[in-house]
């Protein structure tokens, strides 16, 4: 009875990689797992199926394994992991077609070669998918990189037009009204050249933001700047310059630095409130004083006749270019006023954000001073 050799209760099951061995010993001590040309050494002592005793097996595995083992003892079981030297489906574990009597598959982890199948797909989808996500990563970098820096550069640019028109406001008072274009025309001609890459933007993926609104907005003030102010030098010195770029202005040096933030996944409280609160009052004198740059600019289109159209000789000599700008102002309030009623979402929840500004007395006194021009 002495020489009879105990073994233990041992449950399989494989992948197409692996092979995991349960055996049943708790308080496994004296473990020596070892590979012998292919088959497995088993010998510990422990409590098993016939009390406490020293256990022992050997399996010759089904073809070749790799020398290492993995094993793990618990307080109920030791855990063994073999990994296979080829991956293929065994049809059974050892070389020998029967099975020892001391062997049952390991049902709670066995699935049949379907299942495994399925299992090493799911693997290699996410094997492929972390791969496509850390080669993903240099490019949301460089995507982050870009955004920010556009956006600062355009937050710098329209903050020294706003710091620049305001100094002039408080040295020279209203004399600054009539030389604006001549001190901040070319910065703002290189801002709005640079606004151009915001309809780039979401073409290329680059940003959630809708590609028509941005057109719109971009396409609006280059006509002003360009159209209205570069090309008609009677344009340059009225004070509707002033207002057109000063509010301008002021909306822009609160929302390229909210856009800066976000790029890098941070929020201050202080600017978004001011974001979306200053966008109320600011917005529609935006577009009024864009509007009274148009009109006071259609008896000079009219004059000089610059960018008129020609017409067939029975239909008179050409169309004069304010007939468009009229057609042009129906459609800028027409789309100013959609977005007035849909303005900026606002991030963040109603309860962390302070009442909103109501268009104040000083907005009225702003438009009166304007409309006086």
């Amino acid at each position: 009875e002495e020489n009879v050799i105990l073994t233990p209760h041992v449950y399989w099951a494989q992948r197409h990689g692996e092979i995991f061995l349960r055996v049943e010993l708790s308080d496994a001590k004296n473990l020596n797992i070892w590979l012998q040309e292919n088959t497995l050494q088993f010998s510990a002592q422990g409590h098993g199926a016939k009390g406490d005793n020293e256990y022992m097996f050997s399996l010759e595995f089904l073809e070749p394994v790799r020398p290492e083992i993995n094993h793990k003892s618990t307080q109920r079981q030791v855990d063994i992991k073999v990994k296979k030297q080829v991956e293929r489906w065994w049809d059974r574990l050892t070389l020998q077609e029967k099975k020892p009597v001391f062997l049952a598959p390991d049902f709670d982890r066995w699935l049949d070669e379907s299942d495994a199948e399925m299992e090493l797909q799911a693997k290699e989808e996410e094997k492929i998918n972390r791969i496509n996500v850390e080669s993903r990563v240099p490019y949301l970098g460089l995507k982050k990189g870009y955004l920010f820096m556009y956006n600062l550069v355009q937050f710098l640019g329209f903050s020294w037009i706003f710091v620049n028109m305001t100094v002039r406001l408080f040295i020279l008072g209203q004399d600054s009204f009539y030389d604006t274009f001549h001190t901040t025309a070319d910065m703002m001609y290189f801002c709005q050249m640079m606004a151009v890459l915001e309809v780039i933007n979401p073409l290329l993926g680059l940003v959630r933001t809708g590609f028509f609104p941005a057109l719109i907005q971009v396409t609006g003030r280059n006509v002003i700047l360009f159209v209205i102010f570069g090309s008609l030098e009677e344009m340059q010195n009225q004070p509707a310059v002033f207002f057109v770029f000063y509010l301008w202005s002021s909306i822009e040096i609160f929302r390229y630095p909210f856009y800066m933030l976000a790029c890098i996944g941070t929020e201050w409280k202080l600017l978004t409130w001011l974001r979306y609160s200053l966008w109320i009052p600011l917005y529609p004198l935006g577009t009024i004083s864009e509007a009274v740059a148009v009109i006071q600019s259609l008896p000079i289109f009219d004059e000089t006749r610059r960018f008129s159209l020609p017409l067939p000789a029975a239909l008179g000599q050409s169309l004069s270019f304010s007939y468009i700008l009229q057609i042009y102002l129906v459609l800028m309030f027409l789309g100013k006023a959609s977005t007035l009623q849909h303005p900026p979402l606002h991030p963040l929840t109603t309860s962390s954000i302070p009442p909103v500004l109501t268009f104040p007395e000083c907005v009225v006194d702003i438009l009166i001073s304007l409309l006086s021009f």
